[in-house]
């Protein structure tokens, strides 16, 4: 059973998805939580099934006490590097939050202080406490949603599977296709054999 928060007061949880992908945009979100939330499956996202994810993010949008999501898209991503654009992302998603909170824990050991808030980093904070864990749920649904839509204008690439990861059947679409304006160019899209004629 995850902990609620680390510290007592309005602690908001953030957390990203996307990081590792070859295209779409990476997406944070932050959440804080009501004192008296309760839920049982609620983890880590990458520890949940898609089928559960998404019980879980009207759930967690209904219940909890302010939430924000943010995308950085791949030109930004480019020009500042995916650690900063993660960073940003995050701070993108506490600006959205209806209540300032008193603190800020985050998944990872990377952070920029958002403003005056302290902030702590927790290495797998998403497997710990609930905010962060819901702010992984959120992230990782809404960047699912919007690379399903971006599917649709270019289906080749699968990315309503593979969701911008780099799978084989990803690269190989590069490789076969070229790149699109949602790949981050900034990111080695194909293994050193294969040169990219761009």
């Amino acid at each position: 059973m995850l902990a609620l928060q680390l510290l007592d007061g309005l602690e908001a949880g953030t957390d990203e998805a996307g990081r590792g992908c070859l295209a779409g945009p990476v997406t944070a979100a932050a959440v804080i939580l009501p004192k008296n939330f309760k839920n049982d499956i609620l983890n880590d996202s990458k520890q949940l099934s898609e089928k559960k994810r998404d019980i879980l993010r009207p759930v967690i949008e209904l219940e909890a006490t302010a939430f924000g999501v943010a995308h950085i898209f791949p030109v930004e991503i480019d020009q500042i590097n995916i650690l900063n654009a993660s960073i940003l992302g995050m701070h993108k998603a506490i600006d959205q939050l209806s209540i300032i909170p008193e603190h800020i824990v985050v998944d990872g050991n990377k952070f920029k202080p958002y403003k005056d808030i302290p902030h702590q980093t927790i290495i797998k904070g998403d497997g710990k406490y609930m905010n962060i864990a819901a702010a992984s749920v959120l992230a990782k649904t809404y960047r699912d949603a919007y690379m399903e839509k971006i599917h649709e204008e270019f289906p080749m690439y699968n990315w309503k599977k593979n969701k911008g990861y780099p799978t084989v059947e990803h690269r190989e679409a590069i490789k076969k296709y070229g790149t699109t304006k949602y790949h981050r160019m900034s990111f080695r899209l194909l293994p050193e054999q294969y040169s990219l004629d761009l």
